[in-house]
C-alpha cells in the first residue's frame, strides 16, 4: 500500500543516488568564465514521469538566454546539462495502477511535496558544491513553472522578482 510518507521517503532516496553526480557537475560550473552579459543563472528541471533533466541556462534580465558569438573559447554562455535523464523513482509495472489511484485520491497534493523535496535536494547539492562562490544570482525552477527558488536567499520568489531588481 502506498502512503505519502513512504512515497516521499522513496523519492528522497532516489534523488540521493544522484547527489554526487549533481555536486560534481555543479562544481564544474564554478570554473566557467561567464560571459559579461550574463545577468543570472537559471537552473531548470525538466520532469517526465519519474525522470529528470537539470539544465543551467545563462540569462539576461529580459528573460532571454545569453549566447557568446566571439572567438574566445574560454568564455561560457548558453546552456549546460547538469543531469540528463535520471530516474529518481521507480514503480514496478504491476503496481502502477495502484500507485496512480493513490496519487490521484490523496488528501494532500502530492505534487507539492514532491516539488519541495526536489528543490531541497537541489539546493543542498548546490550548497555542498559551493554554488554561492559564483557572483551571479542563481535560481532553481521547474520548466514552465512559477515561482522560482532563489538559491542565494533560500526562498521562493515570483517570475517578476526574478527578472526585476
Amino acid at each position: 500500500m502506498f502512503t505519502i510518507e513512504n512515497h516521499i521517503a522513496s523519492l528522497k532516496e532516489g534523488l540521493q543516488r544522484h547527489s554526487d553526480a549533481l555536486i560534481h557537475c555543479t562544481k564544474e560550473t564554478l570554473t566557467f568564465n561567464y560571459y559579461e552579459k550574463i545577468d543570472l543563472l537559471d537552473f531548470t528541471a525538466f520532469v517526465q514521469s519519474f525522470g529528470l533533466d537539470i539544465v543551467m541556462f545563462s540569462m539576461d534580465r529580459g528573460a532571454g538566454e545569453v549566447f557568446y558569438e566571439g572567438n574566445e573559447i574560454s568564455i561560457f554562455a548558453g546552456s549546460y546539462n547538469l543531469l540528463e535523464d535520471i530516474e529518481y523513482y521507480h514503480i514496478p509495472d504491476e503496481k502502477k495502477d495502484e500507485f496512480w489511484t493513490f496519487y490521484e485520491e490523496a488528501d494532500y497534493p502530492i505534487s507539492e511535496a514532491e516539488t519541495k523535496v526536489i528543490v531541497e535536494w537541489f539546493a543542498d547539492c548546490w550548497n555542498k558544491a559551493n554554488g554561492k562562490s559564483v557572483s551571479l544570482p542563481a535560481y532553481f525552477s521547474f520548466h514552465d513553472y512559477d515561482p522560482f527558488f532563489d538559491l542565494y536567499e533560500n526562498k521562493w520568489i515570483t517570475d517578476g522578482d526574478k527578472w526585476d531588481y
